[in-house]
């Protein structure tokens, strides 16, 4: 089988990797380069920790299962830490946070409370504020490093056959017989299958084959799509886990770096006029930072980045054909760094059998069929403790 794969981030990786281990004939095209789109800008989180849709969290639940197995098969430098998560709350976030542990916990979700010396134990490298009143310990979480996952995935799904180009997709022809895609250039490519894993760019191509996938696409200031990240260079730390306080969350990097996001600062961050180096929301992410490091007195070198998430309009994945005659498999997901490897093996299962993977089921792309769009859209801005 000839499967065309329309996105080389981490969730059209994911799918080639195991189209080609699986034996089928991939391709896999990209408009700029593997993991240049969403997947360069993620906190990459791994979790189901703030996911109440019970279809939603067992699948988040099964896609930090899978990293683990996929740590394994992949050759290279590490790049999936399950070394835990913590939260810290101060009084104004302290009985959310309570509510969600208690939730977590009656689902079996590993989450415990613990004193401000074994956090700081655990975290490693971070001062704990005096105004921190709780904090919460998620053993089974952790963090992916997504240039090598990346990486890693492209490498393997090459080694195991597949082809990747670069190619801007500009139409897609969802045929009774075959499946063709058009390049920028004129070239076609036909397939007996393609899988659309273009990320926020899915609803636009998608649309040009007559096929309806609702996302989130406003890209003005503090849109809930648009968020800030900043890359510290400096103090290098000792840092041990994934944080999330009140003012500032914090993930390790490679070479002692770390990843630093603020997510009520998203609202005054505009991609077409990026903030400046030196500007107020540079200088309220290292006041932040600051305050978390054992020398407060230390100027961090913090590079700043936006991304560009990928939102269905409903906050659910959806992964399935877009209709029961079609040959277009679509695939987006706001979870993306978490169920990549699940839902690479799904879907490569789904369309090598051609069997349904019940894990799948409640996220089809069917399910906006005959709905107004006013019908499933939800707001999706990430402003508080444990949101992402």
């Amino acid at each position: 089988m000839k499967v065309i794969i329309i996105g080389a981030g981490v969730l059209g990786l994911s799918v080639a990797r195991q189209l080609a281990v699986a034996g089928q004939d991939v391709l896999l095209l990209d408009q700029r380069g593997a993991g240049t789109g969403t997947t360069a800008t993620t906190f990459a989180w791994t979790n189901s920790s703030r996911k109440p849709d019970p279809n939603y969290h067992r699948l988040n639940l099964a896609g930090m299962e899978e990293h683990a197995r996929l740590a394994g098969q992949l050759r290279g430098a590490p790049s999936y830490f399950a070394v835990g998560a913590q939260q810290w709350a101060d009084a104004a976030n302290e009985q959310r946070l309570a509510d969600n542990v208690e939730r977590l916990r009656a689902l079996g979700y590993p989450a415990h409370w613990v004193t401000p010396d074994e956090a700081a134990r655990i975290a490693g490298g971070l001062r704990i504020p005096a105004t921190i009143t709780s904090l919460a310990h998620f053993p089974s979480e952790g963090y992916v490093l997504p240039d090598r996952l990346v990486n890693s995935l492209l490498a393997d799904a090459e080694r195991h056959g597949a082809t990747f180009a670069i190619g801007e997709v500009v139409a897609i022809d969802d045929g009774p017989d075959r499946v063709s895609v058009t390049l920028a250039g004129g070239e076609v490519r036909t397939g007996d299958r393609v899988v659309l894993a273009a990320g926020r760019w899915t609803e636009r191509l998608a649309a040009r084959a007559g096929i309806d996938v609702p996302m989130v696409t406003d890209t003005g200031r503090g849109a809930q799509i648009v968020g800030l990240l900043g890359y510290a260079r400096s103090p290098q730390l000792d840092l041990r886990c994934v944080i999330h306080s009140p003012g500032l969350n914090l993930r390790p990097e490679a070479d002692g770096h770390t990843v630093l996001q603020a997510l009520d600062l998203n609202a005054h961050v505009d991609p077409a006029d990026p903030p400046s180096a030196d500007g107020d929301i540079a200088r309220t992410l290292a006041r932040r930072f600051s305050a978390l490091l054992p020398d407060p007195s230390q100027a961090p070198e913090i590079d700043l980045r936006i991304g560009l998430r990928s939102l269905p309009a409903d906050g659910h994945t959806i992964a399935g054909y877009a209709s029961a005659q079609s040959r277009v498999y679509c695939l987006v997901s706001h979870s993306g760094i978490t169920l990549a490897p699940i839902l690479g093996r799904l879907v490569a299962a789904e369309i090598t059998n051609d069997q349904e993977e019940d894990l799948l089921g409640a996220f089809r792309p069917t399910r906006f069929n005959g709905l107004r769009r006013s019908d499933i859209e939800v707001a999706q801005h990430a402003t508080t403790l444990g949101e992402q």
